[in-house]
């Protein structure tokens, strides 16, 4: 048995294995609204987990824009608001570093960034 917590409309918002403020009932573990309720909860997490990855990813991609844009002379990075003029210079200078350090590491961990 567990414990939930229902909205208005009867949808499960909460699910503990103890009592809690704020449960509207129990449920039994073999439920299958529990079940489809778990999937929807690691279905979920994982596409979150994904969106995360790619956010990650996106990020060198718009560092690699803003250092073309700056090149080809589309903006001045002056242009660009103090604190995202830090954050790039600070990833940059954390990337020189790995770089700089990099002849320390093996060939195949080499391409880290």
């Amino acid at each position: 048995m567990v414990y939930v917590q229902r909205d208005d409309e009867g949808r499960l918002l909460r699910v503990e294995h103890d009592p809690f403020d704020g449960m509207t009932e129990t449920l039994a573990i073999e439920s299958a609204e529990l079940h489809s309720w778990l999937s929807a909860k690691e279905e979920v997490k994982e596409r979150l987990a994904s969106l995360k990855e790619s956010d990650l990813e996106l990020v060198r991609v718009l560092e690699d824009v803003v250092g073309v844009l700056v090149a080809k002379g589309v903006i001045r990075y002056t242009d660009l608001p103090e604190a995202a003029r830090r954050k790039l210079d600070r990833r940059a200078v954390t990337r020189a570093e790995i770089e700089g350090l990099s002849g320390l590491l093996g060939e195949d961990e080499g391409h880290l960034i």
